[in-house]
Formats: C-alpha cells, sequence, structure tokens
C-alpha cells in the first residue's frame, strides 16, 4: 500500500506548495479532509491518526494542539512551525546538517522543519563551529533579506492586496526590531553558539527567494584564517550534496551581485564566500528559496526519507 500523507493546514502558504509538490506523485497517497468537515473535530483527528505521514502547516499553538490529538504510535510528524524546532524528543529537520542527520530522520516519528532563515544561517555557521574555527562565543550577526512570502498570509496581504487597510507599497523594509525574531533560538542551538545572535532581518516587495548573510572579522576567529580556509570547511561539509552547493571562490570572486531569486521554485540552496582582497575580513551568503529549501522544499525532503523514499523525489 502506497502511505498516505495529510497536510494539516494545506491551504496556507506552505502547504499549498507542499501540495503542489505532491499531488502528481504515484508513490504516495495524499489525502485532505472533506472541506465540509474542516472544523469537525472527529473528522481531523480520524485523519491525524489514519496517515502515514502528518504534514503540519499551522500556528504554533494549533501545531501543538494537532500534536496532542496524535494518539497513533506509528504516525510521523513533520512540523513546519516554530513550535518544536527546539524541543527536546523532536528531530531537526535538516538532512545535510551533519553526517548522522539522515539517519536520524530516518528513524524520527516527530521532525521540525527548519526555518527559513535558520535553514541559511546554519548551513553557514554549524560547519565552522563544529570544526573549531569559530568559537562558539563569536558574537554572531545575521542579516538579509527575504520575499514577503516568508511572512505568510498576513504579509502577503499587505503587499498584494491593495484594497486591504494593511496594503503597503514600500519596496524594502527591516523588521525584528525588538531582537525577538523566532528563528533566532534554533539558529543559536543548532550552530553551537553560546552566544545569542544578533538577528537583522528585512523583507523585499518579491513574492520568494532570500538571502541570508553571515558577516565575519577573521581576526576575532583564528589568526593566520583565511577566506579560503572557511571555504575549504564548507565545502568539506556539503560535498556530494545534491542539493546544498558550495560555489567556487573563483566564481563567487567574480559576481558583482547577488540576487535572491535565483533559485525559486527549488529545493537547492547555494553557498558563497566573498573575501576582503588582504583577508582580514569575509562575508558567508546563503542563497535558497525561502519557500522551497527554505520550508515546503524541505519537508518533502524531510518526509521521503521518512518513507525511504528516494530522497530528490518531487523535488526536481
Amino acid at each position: 500500500m502506497k502511505p498516505k500523507v495529510f497536510i494539516d493546514g494545506e491551504a496556507g502558504t506552505t502547504g499549498l506548495q507542499i501540495r503542489q509538490r505532491l499531488e502528481q506523485r504515484e508513490d504516495i497517497e495524499l489525502v485532505s479532509i472533506d472541506p465540509a468537515k474542516r472544523k469537525d473535530a472527529a473528522a481531523r483527528t480520524a485523519l491525524l491518526n489514519g496517515s502515514d505521514v502528518v504534514v503540519l502547516c499551522l500556528p504554533d499553538d494549533a501545531a501543538k494542539e494537532a500534536v496532542t490529538l496524535i494518539t497513533n504510535p506509528a504516525v510521523k510528524v513533520i512540523d513546519a512551525s516554530t513550535a518544536h524546532r527546539v524541543t527536546e524528543g523532536w528531530t531537526y529537520g535538516f538532512p545535510e546538517m551533519t553526517s548522522n542527520a539522515r539517519a536520524a530522520i530516518a528513524k524520527a516519528t516527530r521532525v521540525s522543519n527548519p526555518g527559513c532563515w535558520a535553514t541559511g544561517a546554519i548551513a553557514l555557521l554549524h560547519p565552522l563551529v563544529a570544526a573549531g574555527v569559530m568559537g562558539p562565543d563569536y558574537p554572531v550577526s545575521v542579516n538579509g533579506i527575504s520575499g514577503y512570502s516568508g511572512g505568510g498570509k498576513a504579509m502577503i496581504t499587505e503587499f498584494e492586496n491593495a484594497s486591504d487597510p494593511t496594503y503597503t507599497k514600500v519596496p524594502y523594509r527591516t523588521y525584528g526590531l525588538d531582537l525577538q525574531h523566532k528563528h533566532v533560538p534554533e539558529i543559536q542551538k543548532l550552530s553551537g553558539l553560546r552566544v545569542r545572535p544578533m538577528m537583522s532581518p528585512s523583507v523585499g516587495r518579491y513574492a520568494q527567494g532570500m538571502i541570508v548573510e553571515v558577516p565575519l572579522h577573521l581576526a576575532l576567529l583564528s589568526p593566520g584564517l583565511a577566506p579560503t580556509d572557511l571555504h575549504a570547511v564548507l565545502a568539506k561539509a556539503y560535498k556530494n550534496e545534491a542539493f546544498v552547493e558550495v560555489v567556487a571562490l573563483d566564481k563567487s570572486a567574480a559576481i558583482k551581485t547577488l540576487p535572491p531569486e535565483e533559485l525559486n521554485g527549488s529545493n537547492r540552496m547555494r553557498l558563497f564566500v566573498f573575501g576582503k582582497s588582504d583577508g582580514t575580513q569575509a562575508r558567508l551568503v546563503a542563497q535558497l528559496d525561502n519557500l522551497g529549501k527554505g520550508a515546503s522544499g524541505q519537508a518533502v525532503q524531510n518526509m521521503n526519507i521518512m518513507l525511504g523514499l528516494p530522497e530528490a523525489a518531487g523535488l526536481s
């Protein structure tokens, strides 16, 4: 029998994109709740417990509630919300993060899907901390820009619906000015940092695609460290990975600008090391689709691993 997959919250931004990636596949059975029964608690609970994999695309509180409704121990859960990303007993769903990450995801029944900002930041930071190149007390700053789809339905309405009172025409803005961005706890924990990183996110007037950047003063890392050393660590960490590419230094050196939308619609992520000519500073940059590798594509990749299916299925 084909494994049954239920997306709880399939009408949301991430849920819709996961459904689009799954609905043409013949190796799974995608199940949905009858629209007339969406508010029927019994019908929803039956689907939650009758599926092989449940993907939660819900607000945090609703995701926590959904988990309490799942009493069937055989059901595997992927939570795309922030609710369980640093929760004990949940496996972090970033397959490329460590050499044993895939094995942990494969045997897990509870997987937290990473945040989009966190995917880029952790991809850049974790290998450096793990290799001892960056100390866990380094004062990390993370900045960049994301498309407005990363803010969910409310922000999409704000940028797209001219008749809505929240509508805005601004081309670009910063946010998270209270320094409480929801992805910071997972970035700190999964990167192996003791010091809370500084997060400075921005959003642009375009739908999706993002740049995540970590600027570095190399003298604060290790004496004699050069951008080539940082690149070597990242290249080793992601060698032979299908979805994570560490761009060669000569190619990076030829780049004058880096647009955030180049990988839209894919599950790919590119990592760059840009260095000052005197070797004193570096800019580590991740380029990805915030709804791809940063959300729905990552969820499908995790689902494939959990079900023992080809990891790239539905992600070409």
